[in-house]
């Protein structure tokens, strides 16, 4: 990661250039994606020639070398103009895949994938959750056994970000059954080999643009130099990453918070009840009050962790409160904004009704907030 904080006027520069790109490509197609429940692959390359993806990786593989403030700020925007869909298959893509790579990967596999994602040529994926299992990664079904010089993946995966378009899925399978979370390996899998193939997508309440697929591996024979990293080092791998997935989630919070907000304050001071704007009754103030409030303190950790993880200090602990509190803020300031719409806000017409629907499952994935209490208790507790 960029050690160096971006100055301002470089963030400025970055977040000028993505909302024009975003205005110019996004903006007036998107809610055709929403309403197909994909978005097309064209996207992909059209944010990758913006210079938009996957923007902290090294210029070796073709990437413009930039902070990761800069990768937040990116995600962030898509956020705060109400493109959750959007923002999560770019977060998985950009910020969660990418960084496996670039920190678990051999040089001759960093060569092979990273220029492609910078580019939009290769869409990332990565595949933890199985059906039945959840969280538990310990009871991991999906195996890789070795065959001489290859691996034979067996198994499914479900809930997973870009299954649909992904060009490329690192996925979690137990090499060591006996060891549990210790016996776990991450793979490169090229989903163009055969034994590789997708469910339909599946249909979710929100972020419908973000396409979400079940994943099969069927005796898929994998190359030795396919595995990432050491073997059965997988479980060490995901806690190193999952930080900064966890941070992903709280600048999607922090951003699409600020972005209904801004809806909010705009309807409540044009809507008129009573003969009056509905920003001028009391409770309308004291709800935004609340909402600015809790923002404002979630963006103030928020900037805690990013500096800390910036200076690679942010703990695991951190990282679980800092999902624990933003995602909650947000869904929470969702409601209290699509009710100060009224009926309208119950409306697919008006985005409000998007940012409450998107904003549910930022609870859910990269650890439920059940998970992130108890990764915050246990210390607390001494196990």
């Amino acid at each position: 990661m960029n050690s160096v904080n971006t100055d301002t006027a470089e963030l400025e520069l970055f977040r000028d250039m993505t909302r024009r790109a975003l205005k110019q490509e996004v903006t007036p197609y998107f809610e055709a994606w929403e309403a197909a429940g994909i978005m097309p692959r064209e996207i992909w390359y059209t944010l990758g020639q913006a210079g938009m993806l996957c923007v902290d990786l090294p210029e070796q593989y073709c990437a413009a070398g930039a902070s990761f403030e800069v990768s937040q700020l990116v995600l962030g925007e898509m956020a705060r103009m109400g493109y959750g869909g959007l923002a999560s298959s770019f977060n998985i893509h950009s910020n969660i895949v990418a960084p496996y790579i670039l920190h678990q990967g051999t040089e001759a596999q960093k060569q092979q994938w990273l220029p492609g994602m910078v580019s939009g040529d290769v869409v990332g994926a990565i595949a933890m959750t199985e059906p039945g299992t959840g969280s538990d990664l310990a009871a991991l079904r999906t195996s890789a056994v070795r065959d001489g010089d290859e691996w034979v993946l067996n198994g499914s995966k479900i809930f997973i970000t870009n299954g649909l378009q992904a060009d490329l899925v690192i996925v979690c399978a137990s090499t060591d059954p006996s060891a549990g979370s210790k016996g776990i390996s991450l793979f490169l899998v090229d989903t163009s080999l055969p034994g590789f193939s997708r469910g339909k997508g599946i249909s979710k309440i929100g972020q419908h643009s973000s396409d979400t697929a079940e994943l099969f591996f069927d005796n898929l024979r994998l190359p030795a130099d396919a595995l990432l990293g050491e073997e059965n080092r997988g479980f060490f791998y995901l806690m190193e990453e999952l930080p900064r997935e966890r941070l992903g989630c709280a600048t999607q919070a922090i951003y699409a918070t600020d972005g209904a907000l801004e809806l909010t304050l705009d309807y409540v001071q044009q809507r008129r009840a009573f003969g009056q704007a509905i920003g001028s009754f009391q409770n309308t103030r004291f709800k935004l009050a609340e909402v600015k409030t809790q923002l404002e303190l979630c963006r103030a950790y928020y900037r805690q962790c990013m500096d800390k993880y910036i200076a690679a200090t942010m703990t695991v602990e951190e990282a679980a409160l800092l999902k624990l509190s933003s995602t909650e803020m947000q869904c929470q300031a969702a409601d209290q904004c699509l009710q100060l719409f009224g009926g309208y806000g119950y409306t697919t017409e008006y985005p409000i009704s998007r940012f409450y629907v998107d904003a549910r499952v930022q609870t859910i994935y990269a650890g439920t907030s059940e998970i992130m209490k108890e990764m915050i208790a246990r210390p607390m507790l001494g196990r």
